[in-house]
C-alpha cells in the first residue's frame, strides 16, 4: 500500500499547531477560523495518526485532546453542525491508557488510541446514554457494550462520544426530517448547513466529514450508511449481513440491520471493519462468517480493477443529469483502470417495496422489547406501546414537526409466526437475491453492481420532510450483501457518491475496487461550512 502522499498530508501544520507535545490540552487556537477550516492532522486519518505516533511526535491523549476542541469549536459553536449527541467523559483517560501501553510497546492493532464515535443506537457499557435519539430513554444507560464496541476497545479505539441520528433510526415517521432527534435536535450538513445529511448515520457522516473524530460507527437498515456517507463526501461501507455483530443495537430489523464503518478513507474504513467484523454467540447470522478473513487491509490494492467485470445499473440512472454526468466519469476511471463495464437492469427492484416495509414493522415490534428487555431494562419504557405513550405525553418535545405514524403500524403488527411475516420476508428474499442481484451477476458474470448511491443534499424542509430523490440502497439492504459508497465528486459543490454492491461476503472485493478507484481519483475535498450554496458558487465556496 502506498501511503506516503497521504502521510505527508498536513503533518507539519499538526505538529506546528502543537500536536507533538505529549500533554497537549485544547488552546484558544482551536476556535479561530483558522482551525475551524484547516483541521490538518485531525482531517489525515488513522496512517498518519499511526506513523507519528510511533515517531513519538503525537499522542493519542493529545489527538483525542484536539478532537474535543474541534467539537466544541465546530460543532457546539461555530458552524453549529450538531453531529455529536454526547461526549465520553472517560475518553481522555482511555487515550493515557492507550498511550502508557504503547510506551509498554504493548500495541493492540491499527486503531491503537484512534478516536472513534459511536452512533446513538448503539450500546456504549459506560457513562454515556444509549437512546437512539428519543427523549424515553434519555439518561438510560446500557447494561454492557454492544459487542462491536466491547472489539473496538480491545483493538485500542478510544472511545469519543455519541452520534446524533435520525430518532428511532428513521423508524418513526412517514413524513420524519432525516438528521433530527427530539434529544439530539437536527444534524446540518457541513457542505452547505441548510441541507440534510440524509439519515439515520446523520451524525456519524458530519462529523467525519467535518473531522470531529478519526471514524465513526454507523449502523443501516436500507441505506442508513450510504446515503449520509455519499451526501457528505465519504467512504461508507454496509458488510455483508452476518459479519459485524448485531448485539447491543437498538434494532430494526433482524433480516436487514448492520452496522458498518464510515471513514474519510477507503483504508481507514478497511481497517476499522477489521476490529468489527467476527462472530458473536449473540448474534447467530454472525455463524456464517466464521473462517473468513477479516483482515480488510490486505484487499487495498491499486490494481483491484484490472480485469473486473461491474454492471452498470441502468435503471437507478436517469434521475438527475448532473449526478449522472458525474457518475459517467467515475465509470471511465473505472475502465481506464481496468474493469470491463456491462450496462444491465437490476431485475425486480419494484417488487418488495411494501414488503419490505412489512418485515421492518414486524421486526422493529419484536426486537425493540428484546433489545429494552436486555440492555434497558431499568428503563421507563419496555415496549413498542410504552414508547408511543411515551410520546403522546410529551408531543411537544417528541413531535413538534412530525408524527409517529411508523411506530404505530409496527405496534398493529403480529408475531413473527404470523404467516404474513414470513411469506413477505420470503418474498423479500426471492426478489433481492435469487431474482435480483444474484440473478444479474451470475447472467452477466459479473464481480459487482455500480450505480450512483443517490442524489445529492437536499434543503432540510421541516414543512414537507425529507426529499431524497432516488437511492440504490435498497437491493443491497433487502439481499443483505454489501454495498460500498465511495467519493466521486461533487455537483455544484455537493458530495455524490459510486456505489459498488456485490455477492454475498465479497466484502473483501468491493473494498479493494473502491480504493483503487479512490487512489486514481483522489475526489474527496474537506467541508467549508457554508450557510447555503447555489450552483454558481465557485468550488471551494467562500465563507
Amino acid at each position: 500500500m502506498d501511503r506516503r502522499d497521504f502521510v505527508r498530508m498536513g503533518l507539519a501544520a499538526g505538529t506546528a499547531a502543537g500536536l507533538s507535545r505529549t500533554d497537549a490540552a485544547p488552546t484558544a487556537q482551536a476556535a479561530t477560523p483558522a482551525s475551524m477550516f484547516k483541521p490538518g492532522i485531525l482531517d489525515a486519518g488513522v496512517l498518519a495518526q499511526q506513523e507519528l505516533m510511533a515517531a513519538h511526535k503525537l499522542t493519542s491523549h493529545a489527538l483525542t485532546s484536539q478532537y474535543l476542541a474541534r467539537i466544541k469549536s465546530v460543532d457546539k459553536s461555530g458552524p453549529r453542525l450538531n453531529a455529536v449527541i454526547e461526549l465520553n467523559p472517560e475518553a481522555l483517560k482511555i487515550a493515557l491508557d492507550m498511550d502508557r501501553e504503547r510506551l509498554h510497546r504493548k500495541l493492540r492493532g491499527p486503531l491503537h488510541g484512534i478516536p472513534v464515535l459511536i452512533k446513538d443506537n448503539i450500546a456504549t457499557g459506560d457513562r454515556m446514554c444509549t437512546t437512539a435519539g428519543s427523549l424515553a430513554l434519555a439518561g438510560v444507560k446500557a447494561a454492557r457494550d454492544a459487542c462491536l464496541v466491547a472489539r473496538l476497545r480491545a483493538a485500542g479505539a478510544v472511545i469519543l462520544g455519541k452520534t446524533n441520528l435520525s430518532e428511532w433510526a428513521n423508524m418513526r415517521s412517514s413524513q420524519s426530517v432525516s438528521g433530527w432527534s427530539a434529544r439530539g435536535g437536527l444534524t446540518r450538513n457541513p457542505y452547505a448547513l441548510d441541507r440534510n445529511c440524509s439519515g439515520s448515520s446523520s451524525g456519524s457522516a458530519a462529523a467525519v466529514a467535518a473531522a470531529l473524530a478519526t471514524i465513526a460507527v454507523g449502523t443501516e437498515t436500507d441505506g442508513s450508511i450510504v446515503s449520509p456517507a455519499s451526501i457528505c463526501g465519504l467512504v461508507g461501507i454496509k458488510p455483508t449481513l452476518g459479519l459485524v455483530s448485531r448485539s447491543g443495537i437498538i434494532p430494526i430489523a433482524q433480516a436487514q440491520d448492520t452496522a458498518g464503518p464510515m471513514a474519510r478513507s477507503v483504508a481507514d474504513a478497511a481497517l476499522m471493519l477489521s476490529a468489527m467484523a467476527g462472530c458473536d454467540p449473540d448474534d447467530p447470522v454472525t455463524e456464517n462468517s466464521r473462517g473468513r478473513s477479516f483482515d480488510y487491509a490486505q484487499a487495498l490494492d491499486v490494481h483491484a480493477l484490472q480485469g473486473k467485470r461491474l454492471g452498470v445499473a441502468r435503471n437507478f440512472f436517469g434521475h438527475r443529469a448532473d449526478v449522472d454526468a458525474r457518475i459517467g466519469a467515475a465509470l471511465q476511471v473505472l475502465q481506464a483502470q481496468g474493469a470491463t463495464l456491462v450496462d444491465v437492469q437490476v431485475p425486480n427492484v419494484n417488487r418488495y417495496d411494501d414488503t419490505e416495509m412489512d418485515v421492518l414493522l414486524y421486526e422493529f415490534k419484536a426486537g425493540l422489547a428484546a433489545y429494552l428487555r436486555q440492555y434497558a431494562p431499568g428503563a421507563a419504557v419496555q415496549d413498542m406501546a410504552a414508547v408511543i405513550a411515551f410520546n403522546r405525553r410529551h408531543s411537544a418535545q417528541e413531535m413538534p414537526y412530525f408524527g409517529q405514524d411508523v411506530l404505530e403500524r409496527a405496534q398493529a403488527k403480529g408475531g413473527l409466526d404470523e404467516q404474513a411475516y414470513r411469506d413477505a420476508l420470503a418474498h423479500n428474499h426471492r426478489y433481492a437475491r435469487d431474482e435480483g442481484i444474484d440473478q444479474v451477476l451470475a447472467e452477466h458474470q459479473l464481480d459487482g453492481l455500480v450505480a450512483p448511491t443517490g442524489s445529492i443534499a437536499w434543503l432540510t424542509d421541516f414543512i414537507s420532510g425529507d426529499n431524497t430523490g432516488m437511492s440504490f440502497s435498497s437491493p443491497a439492504a433487502v439481499a443483505g450483501y454489501p454495498h460500498i459508497t465511495v467519493p466521486a465528486g461533487y455537483v455544484h459543490g455537493l458530495p455524490v457518491g459510486l456505489s459498488l454492491v456485490g455477492a454475498p461476503f465479497s466484502d473483501a472485493s468491493l473494498i479493494g475496487m473502491a480504493y483503487a478507484f479512490e487512489q486514481a481519483t483522489h475526489h474527496r475535498k474537506a467541508p467549508q461550512f457554508p450557510a447555503t450554496i447555489s450552483p454558481d458558487m465557485a468550488w471551494p465556496p467562500q465563507v
